[in-house]
């Protein structure tokens, strides 16, 4: 059954992402990126494990060493041979627990950073195919918040779980090993007590404070959200002198940041207090034991140098054990916040039978709409039995009122939405049963709100065909009449257009996205409003241009001045998602309907076509900017 589209804020259509993956579940979706590289994950524990053994043969060589120094004077030669050899040894080993570590460093360093890659260029094409409800949806600041925060957990994870916990784990398995072994069971006893009760301390007050953790994550993506959003409306603050306002609403998120952070650390400074305690208090009875060894003779000088060694080498990382797991569980939960991003559903989904879209020079690109209906929400139709055909090599023109539905017609025929009933085709295809890509291949856009990149004009116009050369771009620019404006431009085609293409004019963004959707030299066009920005003489020239590009495809031309589609093949009128008038502009005109009122309307208005001045304050700023 097909999935239903609601875009409504009720808690049942919360996004996954809402929703607590669990630590378990976390690690098992991020083992298989590590496992990827096993015969390097493999190599980095043999050298771990070597590490290990080094580092605790080093306290071992050092009582030999110690008691060497203790012999009779019937021995000198003794005192001259056996403590150099030890020395080399030592040396040796503490050479050896360096080399390991560092070559361990070095095998697994392309694993972490393969996985840092890998995931990370999942997730953004995972948003990439996410529908467009998600996008409409999704706060900017803190998605980007999330994948960086989630991207650099993943290297800090490996590095506290495999490279700080496993080894420290593994050297006090070895040292209680050799304890119980060599001495009085009291010293393994004391040992492994007072790991076991700070890990459980450790463990218990951590999970205590994660949840201010979390909080703190939250509010900061918050406070990134808002100030992301605040800059990208910069003008619209400018527009209504809300610069204090803006400020106040970011610092409100600070002041919430801060208040997590102060009881975050307040609750860090408890736990750090409580590990303290248990280690004194450890250290204090094993030296106590191991002094009164000595006492007693039962221990010698080196037993209790090498007691004290391994007291030293546990606690010392043990001291941070909080901090590592603390470490871990924030990058645990900023992983989940990346993952999560993956389990967002695709709401439209090729089906497992997809193929392409063929469009032969047989069939056409012939759209049909067949009794559609749709609605954005459940409780709001937006679209109510929409019916019409659009064949091959001609042109469609629908015009409404705003709100009338127009624009949703060319949502659904990229497939950004599905249908809720009816059926869109192409050249006899149902869109639901090819795939996305193919569709959107074949479909070339020039919207009325263009959104560019941050980047030159050469990029933006090059992004309809990514690798076309500097000739196809220009050409396709002279085609859309704005290749002599760039020519003026200090820096040319080099130009940045700056955030969304502030720096432009509403015209000439409006230029670059045809050039760009003319150099992608798309079957089927759809043009949404596509010269509403430009003034009177460049639409004129555009549009005979634009009639001469569209006269061998499949075109739906969505407008408000009905002077630029009279010449189309068929014309629809909408009003409230409805078709309530068709025909050609002379036929329409006849019926003495809705769109004889409008077009009158608009002849006596004489505001059919507005105009703008040429040498747009952009330009200016441009060619300052150039210079």
């Amino acid at each position: 059954m097909r999935r239903r589209e609601n875009t409504g804020n009720s808690a049942a259509h919360l996004p996954p992402a809402d929703q607590p993956r669990g630590d378990f579940s976390t690690i098992k979706t991020l083992l298989p990126y590590l496992w990827a590289y096993k015969w390097r994950v493999l190599l980095a524990l043999t050298f771990l494990v070597g590490a290990k053994l080094a580092n605790v043969g080093v306290p071992v060589v050092l009582k030999k060493l110690v008691d060497s120094l203790t012999v009779t004077a019937s021995h000198p030669a003794a005192l001259m041979v056996l403590p150099v050899s030890l020395l080399i040894g030592y040396g040796a080993l503490r050479l050896s627990t360096t080399l390991f570590t560092e070559l361990r460093e070095f095998i697994f360093a392309k694993v972490t950073q393969r996985a840092v890659r890998t995931i990370a260029l999942r997730v953004f094409r995972h948003l990439h195919a996410l529908s467009l409800r998600f996008h409409l949806n999704r706060q900017t600041g803190g998605v980007t918040r999330d994948i960086e925060r989630g991207t650099r957990a993943v290297s800090s994870l490996v590095s506290y779980a495999l490279f700080s916990i496993v080894p420290t784990l593994l050297e006090i398995s070895l040292v209680l090993v050799y304890l119980s072994t060599h001495y009085d069971i009291w010293f393994s006893v004391i040992t492994f007590g007072a790991l076991v009760t700070y890990i459980i301390f450790t463990i218990t007050v951590t999970e205590w404070r994660t949840h201010f953790r979390r909080t703190m994550n939250e509010l900061d993506s918050k406070a990134h959200t808002k100030a992301i959003d605040s800059l990208l409306n910069y003008e619209t603050v400018k527009y209504f002198g809300n610069e204090e306002y803006e400020a106040q609403r970011y610092d409100q998120g600070l002041k919430n940041f801060e208040t997590a952070a102060v009881k975050s650390q307040s609750s860090l400074s408890l736990l750090n207090t409580g590990q303290s305690l248990i280690i004194a208090s450890a250290i204090t009875l094993i030296l106590w034991r191991a002094t009164q060894g000595v006492i007693d003779g039962t221990m010698s000088l080196g037993d209790l140098v090498l007691v004290n060694s391994f007291m030293l080498q546990l606690y010392m990382p043990l001291n941070f054990l909080g901090v590592l797991y603390r470490e871990i569980k924030q990058s645990l939960a900023d992983i989940e916040k990346l993952f999560s991003l993956l389990d967002q559903n695709q709401d439209i989904a090729d089906s497992a039978e997809a193929k392409p879209l063929l469009i032969t020079a047989q069939n056409g690109a012939e759209i049909r709409f067949a009794h559609v209906d749709f609605s954005y929400e459940s409780n709001r139709q937006i679209l109510f039995d929409i019916d019409f055909t659009i064949p091959a090599g001609t042109t469609t023109a629908v015009v409404g009122h705003s709100g009338s539905g127009k624009s949703t017609l060319s949502r659904l025929l990229f497939r950004f939405y599905d249908i809720q009933s009816g059926c869109i085709s192409i050249a006899g295809q149902d869109l639901r049963g090819v795939t996305q890509a193919s569709v959107r291949a074949a479909i070339g856009i020039v919207p009325q709100d263009t959104v560019l990149f941050n980047d030159t004009i050469e990029y933006n116009i090059a992004y309809g065909k990514p690798g076309a050369t500097k000739d196809e771009i220009i050409a396709v620019a002279r085609a859309a009449y704005i290749h002599e404006f760039i020519e003026t431009l200090p820096d040319g085609y080099n130009t940045m257009v700056g955030e969304r293409g502030l720096k432009l004019s509403g015209g000439e963004k409006q230029r670059v996205a045809i050039a760009r959707t003319l150099l992608k030299n798309p079957s089927i066009l759809i043009f949404d409003e596509a010269t509403s920005a430009l003034d009177s003489r460049s639409e004129q020239m555009i549009q005979a241009q634009l009639k001469e590009i569209a006269r061998s495809r499949t075109s739906l031309v969505i407008a408000h001045r009905l002077s630029t589609i009279i010449d189309a093949g068929q014309i629809l009128v909408m009003d409230k998602g409805r078709i309530i008038e068709r025909g050609t502009h002379q036929d329409l005109l006849a019926q003495q309907g809705a769109y004889a009122q409008m077009w009158e309307r608009q002849q006596s208005s004489g505001n059919d076509v507005g105009e703008e001045d040429g040498s747009t304050p952009s330009a200016q700023s441009l060619s300052a900017a150039g210079a």
